[in-house]
């Protein structure tokens, strides 16, 4: 037998009597309430909004009281009398709120003994850090007649994926004026919706460019209300990408977001050289990431536009990011320059561009960052891989930028991070006249409202 592994043993009926007591603690959490209303369904702002339950401290001493009762169960089922028991049922009162942060302490103690029927009755109480009684009450329980000893099953591993940051970014850049906004051939449920609940949440105000018969139709298909909404008629996605280029041209929109057609035809009228949005940068693409395993938002660049670019176009690539992460409140960030390796190896082209980048920094001609490189993934976002690796460097583990070799590695590490890690990813062009929104076809509706908050944003930075 493994005599580090933790065993679990009830106490059948004829091995209790009255005054038999047991207790356990726990510290309660904000996760652990969330989890409780995550499961329960239950969203009562009591339970999630710390304004609402100090205004409503009725409903806030049972939603979180509701929860502390579980460690009464948690007593009945694993200690007195443990596995095996039945519970039978309870009468409760809650008498003080409980909070994140409080640790409470649950102890019953048998009181009544029934022979016949091997039940018990248990005064129940649980009490706060201060002594403080937060339930009493009491429990019928139907006792095991059967001996059982057996290891403790670990709990599973279970992680809330919060948004936090995003849901900071949206509710900042609502604070500015709407943006004027042309929405190119927005003729699917998801670019239409995203653009009208851009508009609704005080974003943008949109300007429909597309087939309007189309835009109609889907509007009513969906149940998208579209009442108000300024619409520009054109005859096809090609025409629709010239007229939203042409609309903010003429100053009638501050930003442009792209609707249901394909990327290369939307860029192909914004990098026209005589009636495009070009300034004198290289145009790049930027996902801003809200990680949830993360501790910072986390921008991946380029993704989406410079196929396999030189190492010219990674220094515009690299500045653009520095830059918008200036507009994100983000002041000094940390640049990874991702390869395979943290090693130079003249054989990767990839190591070589790292080095000059860095190089390019402490000589000025990229300014704003701290720069290092190459590093790999593990490297530029684990303090511990690091470590391990023996890596100094003011990036390395905490990184705020990850600056990709080609289109191929970000694409794949920007999905695998929305896929695997619940990541949300907001996407702009950078390095244009104005923010151009540039998101996927399969995106939903929060990560078109994120990616709109950074556009506006950046329209409030000039």
């Amino acid at each position: 037998m493994d005599l580090n592994v933790t065993m679990i043993e009830n106490r059948v009926f004829d091995e209790i009597a009255i005054g038999d007591s047991a207790s356990i603690s726990r510290k309660v959490s904000l996760q652990d309430i969330e989890m409780f209303s995550l499961i329960s369904g239950d969203i009562n702002p009591a339970h999630l909004d710390p304004e609402y339950a100090a205004t409503d401290m009725f409903h806030h001493i049972i939603s979180q009281g509701v929860l502390t009762a579980g460690l009464i169960s948690a007593v009945l089922g694993t200690k007195l009398p443990g596995p095996g028991t039945i519970y039978l049922g309870q009468d409760l009162q809650f008498r003080a709120p409980v909070s994140p942060g409080d640790m409470v302490t649950a102890t019953v103690t048998v009181t009544t003994r029934d022979a016949a029927k091997h039940r018990l009755v248990l005064d129940c109480h649980c009490t706060n850090q201060d002594g403080k009684e937060v339930i009493r009450g009491t429990a019928t329980v139907q006792a095991p007649e059967q001996k059982i000893s057996r290891p403790a099953m670990p709990l599973p591993e279970v992680r809330l994926m919060r948004h936090d940051w995003f849901r900071a970014l949206i509710a900042r850049a609502t604070q500015a004026a709407p943006l004027p906004t042309a929405v190119s051939h927005p003729c699917d449920e998801m670019s239409l919706r995203g653009a009208m609940e851009a508009a609704k949440a005080g974003l943008i105000t949109p300007i429909l460019v597309g087939p309007e018969t189309k835009i109609r139709d889907v509007a009513a298909a969906c149940s998208i209300d579209i009442t108000g909404a300024r619409i520009e008629s054109t005859p096809h996605s090609h025409a629709s990408a010239a007229r939203a280029v042409a609309l903010v041209r003429a100053g009638a929109a501050k930003a442009l977001m792209k609707g249901d057609l394909h990327t290369d035809e939307f860029l192909h009228e914004v990098t026209k050289a005589e009636t495009g949005l070009r300034t004198g940068r290289r145009l790049s693409h930027a996902y801003v990431m809200d990680v949830p395993a993360y501790p910072r938002p986390l921008i991946v660049t380029d993704a989406a536009i410079n196929i396999a670019p030189t190492l010219e176009d990674k220094h515009w690539i690299v500045q653009n990011a520095i830059d918008l992460a200036h507009m994100l409140d983000i002041p000094n960030p940390r640049v990874a320059i991702l390869a395979a390796v943290e090693m130079i190896n003249p054989a990767m082209q990839a190591t070589l561009d790292a080095a000059a980048l860095c190089k390019m920094a402490e000589r000025g001609q990229i300014t704003g960052g701290i720069l290092d490189g190459p590093l790999a993934f593990d490297n530029a976002i684990s303090l511990e891989a690091a470590a391990e690796k023996k890596i100094v460097s003011e990036v390395a583990g905490r990184a705020d930028i990850l600056v990709v070799p080609d289109i191929e590695s970000g694409n794949i590490l920007a999905k695998q991070m929305r896929f695997f890690a619940s990541a949300d990813a907001a996407g702009i062009v950078l390095g244009a006249s104005v923010p151009i929104i540039l998101t996927s076809r399969a995106d939903d509706t929060r990560t078109r409202l994120a990616s709109c908050a950074v556009a506006v944003i950046m329209a409030a930075h000039g």
